[in-house]
């Protein structure tokens, strides 16, 4: 459940109508997923929200957009953020991720959840050659 009610029509607020109207043309869907619905209660927190979004997801960068939506399923995992796992899932397949990269990306986050576990509980030292301060 919620801890707010989604607002019934906020494309009243022309902020609003103005996010969604970018949303949907650079995601070329009328689809509004919840997330915007309900930021949608705060002008302000929708617009940075979804710039940072449209910043690093939609912005060409040295990472490929399936990348990138593969790198967000691991750390919505990881944060145990259901939501986010379930739509950048959807949106890494629609961009070409196929079952064998998700079972790849499946292990690989099941496996640094665990080696990372045993760092921590081991409190390992950080190799000196992994620190870039101490390489030449």
């Amino acid at each position: 459940m919620s801890t707010i009610a989604r607002h019934q029509d906020p494309e009243t607020n022309p902020r609003v109508k103005t996010v969604f109207d970018d949303i949907r043309a650079t995601r070329k869907s009328d689809f509004i997923n919840n997330m915007w619905h309900y930021l949608a209660f705060d002008a302000d927190l929708l617009e940075t929200t979804w710039a940072e979004v449209k910043s690093v997801m939609a912005t060409p960068s040295a990472l490929d957009p399936l990348v990138k939506e593969m790198l967000y399923i691991a750390v919505s995992v990881t944060n145990g953020c259901g939501y986010c796992a379930h739509s950048h899932t959807a949106a890494a397949k629609a961009k070409g991720m196929t079952s064998e990269q998700h079972a790849d990306l499946l292990r690989v986050i099941a496996l640094a959840a665990k080696t990372n576990q045993l760092a921590t509980a081991l409190q390992l030292p950080v190799d000196a050659v992994f620190n870039a301060d101490d390489r030449p």
